[in-house]
């Protein structure tokens, strides 16, 4: 095993850089991975440009990456479940403790839960990594690192959909067809969705989400007021939507969720919203429009895997470009840019393929 760990670490606002780290040893529970596959998501682009997403603050060195694939190259002494040369997706969200939240099934919840590229815990965009075996994945020999890498935002988008009670018949708004929106796209279809409907600024992007299923698409325009868009989608569905995933936490956009949700309906909120938003809660409050909050996402990669074992869910289009890790730099600017949908980084200089 090559000594080197080349890594793409986040030292303060504005500043990343490639610089080497020690191989890490594996614990007892742990398995060292050789990464291969590592997606950017906005949050990554967000600590790179802001120093900060949400109330987690950089405050010393991080490596980021938390969507990731890799192969297995060193087994801790009580791992029983995986061995040598298995190809595995990493969860990147690992509890810390077993509490309330742990024994409820929620350990998404947990205040003191690991996870990869949040301030303080180290993410997994280099070369080697360690991460605790429970939390990797075994991946079939018919899904690929490029698919392991995207059960991260797919589980958002499964999380997302069952808090919302999706199911068989459900017409649904998503507000952003971004990869989130677009993950929960596919979930939503899977999941038995009649009809969806999809709003978003850019025509490209709309384009895409029509290609991977969406029954109608709103181009937004930046000025429209919210209930001019609630309306837009009403007119094209036939009716107001069952439920609204939204996906892209602008606060125009969460009011027109509630403007368009229909009586009795469910609003999830998926996007990373500001701290304090504007929004027309007693017309929600007054029409039962239910509002439920979304975070990360818990108990999905046995679904996930399964849904791109059976071939359920498509999520290789939304690979657009893909670039070697000495070219983080290249490939963050390209995601802060929005060329494209998903960005992968190739970790192994092995193999370079998906």
């Amino acid at each position: 095993m090559a000594e080197e760990n080349l890594s793409v670490v986040l030292h303060a606002q504005g500043d990343l850089r490639l610089e080497h780290r020690p191989v890490p040893e594996p614990g007892p529970n742990d398995v060292l991975l050789q990464m291969h596959s590592v997606g950017i998501c906005g949050s990554d682009v967000h600590y790179w440009q802001s120093g900060r997403c949400g109330d987690f603050v950089v405050k010393e060195p991080m490596v980021l990456g938390h969507e990731a694939s890799g192969r297995v190259v060193e087994v801790g002494s009580a791992v029983k479940h995986l061995k040598v040369g298995d190809r595995v997706a990493i969860e990147p969200g690992v509890p810390r403790e077993m509490d309330e939240f742990f024994k409820n099934g929620k350990y998404n919840l947990s205040p003191t839960i690991f996870f990869c590229a949040t301030p303080p815990d180290d993410g997994n965009l280099c070369r080697y990594y360690k991460h605790s075996a429970n939390f990797c994945y075994k991946l079939p020999d018919n899904v690929t690192f490029e698919e392991g890498a995207l059960i991260e935002p797919l589980s958002v988008g499964i999380h997302a959909c069952r808090r919302a009670g999706v199911t068989l018949g459900s017409t649904v708004l998503i507000c952003g067809a971004g990869p989130i929106g677009l993950v929960c796209l596919l979930v939503a279809k899977t999941m038995g969705a009649s009809q969806v409907i999809i709003t978003d600024l850019f025509p490209e992007r709309l384009k895409m989400a029509k290609e991977l299923g969406a029954d109608f698409e709103v181009t937004v325009t930046r000025g429209d007021k919210p209930l001019q868009l609630a309306k837009a989608v009403q007119d094209k569905l036939g009716a107001q939507p069952h439920i609204t995933l939204e996906c892209t936490g602008v606060e125009s956009c969460i009011q027109t969720a509630i403007y368009a949700t229909r009586p009795g309906g469910v609003v999830a909120l998926v996007g990373v919203a500001p701290e304090m938003v504007t929004v027309p809660l007693v017309n929600a409050a007054q029409r039962e429009v239910d509002i439920r909050g979304i975070f990360r996402y818990c108990n999905t990669w046995p679904m996930a895997i399964a849904m791109l074992a059976s071939g359920k869910v498509n999520v290789k289009p939304l690979v657009t470009h893909r670039f070697p890790l000495e070219q983080a730099a290249q490939a963050f600017e390209t995601t802060r840019q929005g060329i494209g949908i998903k960005v992968m980084l190739k970790c192994d200089k092995n193999d370079q393929n998906a």
